[in-house]
């Protein structure tokens, strides 16, 4: 269930390992797979990859806020259009590596419904969101990134984005790629995600706490 990434494409040499969660709850119709992440990668031994991001706006957010004082309509509809701007930025720079970086995608041509939709081959799925719930492997992001240097953007030591407006995720290009929750998970999961992760049991419970099983 973990992902290992590499210095070159030599992959001799490992740079970073991202550990991930299954889903574990029985399917209803006992067919359906029980979904990782790592599921949209190739086994090791064949070339591939993953990509990672973190965008911002609102760098001087504070600023711009501070010419409103003691209006809360306008500080709150300035706070949500630079949400509105990093999520647009993001999916911009998704379209960009589609289309020009990987290029897996070269000849795309959506409309806006289209792109609402996501109906566009691959995902960016975000740590703390329901496929990668565990937010601490943002730490993991950031350091492959430098996303603190180059983007501006500060993890907080409960892995909140500073600024607010920030996203930030993975890319998978699989053309089978998508979304889903990993629900919750049993104690067997969360012993082997803290092996994984190198963690004592009592902090990857704390981390985990909200998807474990009552």
């Amino acid at each position: 269930d973990d992902i290992r990434l590499y210095t070159c494409e030599k992959r001799s040499t490992p740079l970073a390992d991202l550990c991930h969660l299954r889903q574990q709850a029985p399917k209803p119709d006992d067919l359906s797979p029980n979904l990782c992440l790592a599921d949209y990668v190739a086994p090791e031994g064949i070339a591939d990859y993953v990509g990672g991001f973190a965008v911002c706006c609102g760098g001087n957010l504070e600023e711009i806020l501070a010419d409103f004082p003691n209006d809360d309509f306008n500080q709150i509809m300035i706070k949500a259009l630079a949400d509105r701007f990093a999520e647009a930025f993001a999916e911009y720079l998704h379209c960009k590596v589609r289309r020009h970086y990987w290029g897996y995608a070269s000849s795309e041509e959506l409309d806006n419904e289209a792109l609402i939709k996501e109906r566009y081959q691959g995902i960016r799925p975000a740590p703390g969101y329901p496929a990668c719930p565990e937010h601490s492997e943002k730490e993991t992001l950031f350091e492959l990134l430098d996303a603190t240097d180059l983007a501006g953007i500060e993890l907080t030591e409960s892995y909140a984005m500073y600024p607010a407006a920030s996203v930030s995720g993975w890319y998978f290009s699989h053309p089978d790629a998508r979304y889903f929750g990993v629900g919750k998970i049993d104690e067997d999961q969360l012993t082997d995600y803290a092996e994984r992760k190198g963690l004592a049991l009592e902090s990857a419970r704390q981390r985990l706490q909200p998807v474990l099983t009552d």
